[in-house]
């Protein structure tokens, strides 16, 4: 591919990523309020606080490769995560729960793929940061796996929009992910 395509694809992709985070954070923060159990809670707390540390993480690597936020984008995401977050004390704990993990899903694609544009561009430190990043989303969207596995709606959610179908990957299989051969 081409440095040029490789650093636009990267900067926008991390554009949206960026967004996302801070779309992913407040929806994060309403959805442990509207929880009562407190292992639920106390996790839900900590990916909030995951998705910051991306987001920082993320604005640094804008600002190195000399791409800013899109305010529009900025302002649609701040919308929608307040939104969702609202939302989740309202449709039930099922919901905020399946599409928190379907999301966390489509997210660590993203950051794979982020991955590789800056593995094409020799941005070596970037690669790895965001494969962590990658990995972290990964347990984001198992945790959520697990919590909605035996639900009653699960059937139907799978059916419907198509991701909870695989069960819970062991901490094991986790692990490779971990693993320089395990990408």
């Amino acid at each position: 591919m081409d440095g040029g395509l490789a650093h636009r694809l990267l900067g926008e992709l991390l554009q949206r990523a960026y967004s996302g985070e801070l779309a992913a954070a407040h929806a994060y923060r309403g959805h442990w309020k509207s929880l009562t159990v407190q292992a639920e809670i106390a996790r839900i707390r900590q990916i909030e606080d995951e998705e910051w540390i991306h987001r920082k993480n993320i604005g640094r690597m804008l600002w190195n490769l000399d791409f800013t936020p899109k305010r529009a984008l900025e302002l649609k995401s701040w919308i929608v995560g307040r939104v969702i977050g609202v939302g989740c004390h309202l449709v039930g704990w099922f919901w905020p729960m399946y599409f928190a993990g379907r999301l966390e899903s489509a997210n660590t694609r993203e950051y794979e793929t982020a991955a590789s544009y800056a593995r094409e561009l020799g941005l070596l430190d970037f690669e790895a940061e965001l494969l962590r990043m990658s990995i972290v989303e990964k347990e984001h969207e198992l945790f959520f796996l697990g919590t909605v596995s035996s639900h009653r709606r699960l059937p139907f959610a799978i059916r419907l929009f198509r991701w909870g179908a695989s069960s819970p990957e062991s901490p094991e299989s986790l692990e490779s992910l971990r693993s320089p051969g395990g990408r």
